[in-house]
């Protein structure tokens, strides 16, 4: 087949965090496909269709646009932060298994991005230099008692907990549940960050205990990271303390 298919992270916000292989990626599209305020970061230009589409449809986009590289058109699928970090990456592998076995002849390649957890914990320090996981707190495609199953488990093995999607209009108990769950095994001075888009203009980004944490406000665009029991801060004169974990852990 002459057509392919790219699947873009397009990183946390900020164009120069953009990865160059990402920017030829695009450079080279025909046709981009993605969920509407990702496709709107993508400058315009002559010869490139847009296809921008609600959320929630995100195997139904991948179809379309695996269908437009069978037809021998060059696409690029964009996602936030990293497409392989719950986003558009796996829906475009779950199409192609389930789908035509000649797209599986398709050229396929997948851009990595700068996904949120590593935005955030750049910006802090290094939150993330020990072990952690990242769990989506979203329940549209997986249950409830699975999501406090894999964190209950995350936290008595003490590790970093990134948790991605963690609130929004249709879902706004599960972060304060999962911190709830949280509070019953760590302790209560443990650090939590909200970070909330960070790299974009309206980014911020706040540092609290596990005790001051379950009524903190969060939306889709925030990412929240609790700490090990080994997470330290550093206070400063100014500004946030810095957030790092140490990569040893002491013999039990």
């Amino acid at each position: 087949m002459s057509g392919s298919l790219t699947v873009v992270g397009l990183g946390p916000g900020d164009p120069s965090l953009l990865t160059e292989s990402a920017r030829r990626a695009l450079d080279a599209a025909e046709d981009l496909i993605g969920y509407i305020p990702y496709v709107a970061r993508v400058p315009e230009r002559p010869g490139l269709v847009r296809h921008a589409s609600d959320n929630r449809v995100e195997v139904d986009r991948a179809r379309h646009a695996l269908e437009l590289a069978a037809s021998g058109r060059r696409v690029a699928v964009v996602s936030g932060g990293d497409p392989g970090v719950f986003a558009m990456a796996a829906a475009v592998f779950e199409a192609l298994e389930q789908g035509e076995p000649a797209w599986r002849d398709l050229a396929i390649t997948v851009e990595p991005g700068i996904t949120a957890m590593l935005a955030a914990a750049a910006r802090l320090g290094a939150p993330l230099g020990g072990d952690f996981c990242a769990l989506s707190l979203s329940d549209n495609l997986k249950p409830w008692d699975v999501i406090t199953a894999r964190l209950e488990a995350v936290l008595r093995a003490d590790l970093v907990v990134a948790l991605y999607n963690p609130i929004s209009r249709a879902r706004p108990w599960q972060l304060g549940a999962a911190l709830g769950i949280a509070a019953e095994i760590r302790a209560a001075d443990t650090p939590v960050v909200f970070a909330r888009a960070v790299t974009r203009p309206d980014e911020a980004l706040r540092v609290m205990t596990l005790a001051e944490a379950r009524d903190a406000p969060a939306d889709m665009a925030t990412l929240v990271i609790i700490g090990a029991s080994a997470t330290r801060l550093i206070p400063r004169a100014e500004g946030l303390p810095f957030v790092y974990t140490p990569r040893s852990v002491a013999a039990r």
